[in-house]
């Protein structure tokens, strides 16, 4: 009956997190002889040049040697909720976080805007992907407090049990008892003192536990878990999708000399909105929704909240010139004619950038945008020029320059409403929530600090280089008081949890990326 019910249950949950699993390029666009072809991705090998475009799963690590507007989803390998610009520059220095490693392309990520070419660096187990899958290997499962209570439980009854039967045992023959009847006697009292049916007792309690759960949408794997839920001392999670929609958001608009929550209506602010819903490349997908680089989005999505119609306004202002953006310019032009008359031209991008090309810029811009981005905000600059005829020739020299600054846009990643609920009651309970991301510091303090994890600007974060700076002493002494861990490689997610557990903790760890992989198998908890 035990293995029984220990089977099915296991088996259930194996089958449901089978079909969750699926994360493989199946096929390589590669240039061979002169020639393109496509090949199975199991194919490749070191030196194969491989071409990327958007919506293709990268199939192997790649060092970048073109890269035209590339952009790479890496959320499930460093935990950005942007997809990260690429460029085949040599870096600035060696021993970079692989989300800085902006040369590089890796297997298992998902190219969402552009287009490139990278040589083959690396395949199979010696990609950063493989790289995980060598560490979860490595990485070895921890007993529950149940399985270990039972253990000691079991190691103590067996010694109690020998020792009463021995004193059984002498008694008897002391007595002047046969001593084969008395070793019987002897055998029957520690068979009669194991409580055999305790294994089926805990697995039907157990299996109770882990069908209240499913009915509150939980999956349980693992028997043992449902007891080590209520043992949970401190809960380690990611940020991305976690604790984040993982869906872009403005959260903050600069313009007519002050930042709101929201848009106001009228003057500047009317066009800063029209900027935003025309300099755009986003589209509309099949079902309606819009679609494209996650920024773009965001932007159609606050001006469509506004009132602004991108559909109306694209028929009043038709787009007859673009530059698009690329890594070096960092910003984007876009020019319409305008039914008023003459043409419009709206440049967006980096707040230097733009700034560089406007006029009249004051001083207090620069410490606006600096206070935006401590807020943990990706701070983007609007800038807008008029034109009675259109220019020529169509490039940055002629179309961006001496611009009027419309405002700036700060975009983030917003926390999940319940997160934050959530938070709060594992204080309640005692359990010390910790995040660990791969994305930026000021980016990660901001986020925790709006759901509590934190209090102040001041709380301490420790970035993935400073944690391999740190000696396992110096570490063990500042694991407890940390709560915030940004830019960290999966291996370093798996040493945050392992030196909480060397100290007593029992470590729950939520996360959907693979860099999360090791850290939620050697977690007491894995979610």
């Amino acid at each position: 009956l035990n293995a029984a019910i220990g089977f099915v249950q296991e088996y259930r949950a194996e089958r449901a997190m089978a079909a969750l699993k699926a994360m493989a390029a199946p096929t390589a666009t590669v240039l061979r002889d002169g020639a393109t072809a496509v090949i199975p991705a199991a194919d490749l090998v070191p030196g194969d040049v491989v071409l990327l475009e958007a919506g293709r799963i990268v199939p192997a690590d790649l060092r970048l040697l073109e890269a035209a507007r590339l952009r790479v989803e890496e959320a499930a390998l460093t935990g950005e909720s942007v997809p990260a610009e690429k460029t085949p520059a040599p870096l600035p220095a060696e021993g970079l976080p692989v989300g800085d490693r902006t040369n590089m392309a890796y297997k298992g990520t998902t190219v969402a805007y552009g287009r490139g070419r990278g040589v083959v660096v690396a395949t199979g187990m010696q990609t950063e992907f493989g790289r995980i899958a060598a560490s979860l290997q490595q990485a070895e499962e921890v007993k529950t407090p149940l399985q270990r209570r039972l253990t000691r439980f079991g190691k103590n009854l067996s010694f109690a049990v020998l020792a009463i039967c021995g004193v059984v045992f002498v008694a008897g023959l002391a007595r002047g008892e046969p001593p084969l009847p008395i070793f019987l006697v002897a055998v029957s009292l520690a068979v009669a003192a194991i409580p055999e049916s305790l294994p089926a007792v805990v697995t039907i309690s157990l299996a109770l536990g882990a069908r209240k759960l499913v009915a509150k949408q939980a999956l349980v794997r693992r028997l043992p878990a449902v007891e080590t839920l209520g043992s949970v001392t401190y809960i380690c999670s990611d940020k991305t999708g976690t604790l984040t929609l993982n869906r872009m958001r403005v959260e903050a608009y600069y313009c007519d000399g002050v930042i709101r929550r929201a848009p106001e209506a009228g003057g500047p602010w009317d066009e800063l909105l029209l900027a935003l819903a025309l300099s755009n490349d986003a589209g509309q997908g099949p079902t309606g929704a819009t679609v494209g680089d996650p920024t773009e989005v965001a932007l159609v999505a606050a001006a469509r909240e506004a009132g602004v119609d991108r559909a109306k306004l694209e028929r009043r202002f038709p787009r007859v010139a673009e530059l698009p953006f690329d890594s070096e310019r960092k910003c984007m032009t876009t020019v319409h004619r305008d039914p008023a008359g003459g043409f419009v031209a709206f440049t967006k991008g980096a707040v230097e950038a733009v700034l560089a090309c406007a006029r009249d810029v004051r001083p207090p811009l620069l410490a606006v945008a600096e206070r935006m981005a401590t807020d943990g905000l990706r701070v983007l600059a609007v800038a807008v020029r008029r034109w009675r005829e259109l220019p020529g020739p169509i490039d940055p020299e002629t179309l961006e320059r001496d611009l009027i600054l419309l405002g700036f846009v700060g975009l983030m990643d917003p926390p999940r409403d319940e997160a934050r609920e959530a938070v709060t009651m594992c204080g309640a309970a005692g359990i010390v929530p910790v995040m660990i991301t791969g994305d930026h510091a000021l980016t990660a303090r901001a986020v925790a600090r709006r759901l509590g994890i934190v209090d102040g600007d001041g709380a301490a974060v420790i970035t993935g280089p400073e944690l391999a700076a740190l000696s396992s002493e110096a570490f063990e002494e500042r694991v407890t008081q940390t709560r915030v861990y940004a830019r960290v490689a999966p291996e370093q997610k798996l040493r945050i949890v392992t030196t909480l557990q060397d100290q007593g903790q029992i470590v729950a760890m939520t996360g959907g990326g693979v860099n999360d992989a090791p850290a939620l198998k050697r977690a007491d908890i894995g979610v």
